[in-house]
């Protein structure tokens, strides 16, 4: 099956309800820094461009990212993971903040690096990034206390939503534990996992992948749609997913189904400038599109619409419902 459509009067029906709804965000909270500035000449030292900054400024990235959507969207959002005792993990926290998030899930440690993103963007377009994390396990004390901090939160929650980008969050607590105890009071549970992780989240409600982490999932290249359809089909079978949800860039999204549907959804034409963080605004709109009780084909639909308004901005960015409205 090819395409989706959805009225204007819907897409309101929907929006409407997303400020009724609270979801919980676990993950790897990322801050990212963007370096801005301009090359006039070639570094003396090393083949390499020098970079006449001129100003810096800082965004949520990762599973923060994915909460920042949320927040732009409307939904109460309830943060949970960890950060350093240092000046990143302030910053990220004073931005998640400023949005309005419940930051009572998440763990300042002493001694762990907050993961920090540097981008240093010349004329519109990325130089270098450069990353300083810690990746290390939690040690058991500081995995009690993030477990305890989450289980109560979780309950107060209408979602869960889990974001992994490999820093150490997931093998510390018990995805499958809480994700059986919430599925049998009914929640919706929405997964943007990394490969390497994909059978912690098995069973999940939702759970988005882009095209490189497809590959890797299933060991092998995708070159075409019968490859994608054997991709997806294995995908949703083996790690028991309700809905999976593909994003293939300028080739739009598609849609797996437990009653093994394939619904291609095609990118809306659009000037890209940046598609930084554009996944997580895909799990954040799709999930809260769920919340309010959107089928899968209509919250892949919403995904996409707030994708297109990410990829337009320069930096990890968030949509509004304004904005998405307009691409109608």
């Amino acid at each position: 099956m090819s395409g989706l459509k959805m009225t204007k009067k819907r897409f309101r029906e929907l929006a409407a309800g997303f400020s009724q709804k609270t979801i919980f965000v676990l993950g790897d909270l990322i801050l990212d820094e963007w370096i801005w500035g301009k090359v006039n000449r070639i570094s003396p030292e090393a083949p390499v461009p020098v970079v006449q900054a001129e100003k810096r400024t800082y965004t949520p990235g990762g599973a923060s990212n994915v909460a920042a959507n949320l927040l732009s969207l409307g939904a109460k959002t309830v943060v949970s993971g960890i950060v350093g005792q240092d000046d990143p993990g302030k910053i990220l926290k004073k931005k998640l903040r400023e949005q309005g998030a419940d930051l009572r899930g998440i763990l300042s440690l002493k001694g762990r690096h907050t993961s920090l993103k540097t981008r240093i963007i010349a004329h519109s377009q990325q130089v270098v990034r450069t990353d300083w994390e810690t990746t290390d396990k939690l040690n058991e004390p500081h995995r009690r206390k993030l477990m305890s901090q989450a289980s109560r939160l979780i309950e107060t929650c209408d979602i869960l939503l889990f974001s992994d980008y490999n820093k150490g969050i997931f093998n510390s607590v018990p995805i499958q534990e809480w994700m059986q105890s919430e599925q049998q009071k009914g929640k919706i549970i929405a997964s943007g996992p990394k490969p390497a992780n994909l059978s912690l989240f098995s069973g999940s409600s939702f759970l988005v992948l882009n095209h490189r982490e497809a590959e890797q999932a299933v060991q092998h290249r995708i070159r075409d749609e019968s490859d994608l359809k054997a991709a997806g089909k294995s995908l949703r079978s083996k790690y028991k997913i309700k809905a999976l949800l593909i994003t293939q860039g300028e080739n739009g999204m598609t849609l797996f189904e437990s009653d093994e549907k394939m619904t291609s959804i095609p990118a809306i034409a659009t000037q890209v400038y940046d598609v930084s963080g554009a996944g997580d605004t895909v799990l954040a709109a799709g999930t809260l599109a769920l919340s309010s009780g959107a089928s899968f084909h209509e919250a892949a639909f919403l995904a996409n619409l707030a994708a297109a308004v990410v990829v337009r901005k320069i930096g990890t960015a968030t949509a509004s419902l304004e904005e998405m409205e307009n691409l109608f």
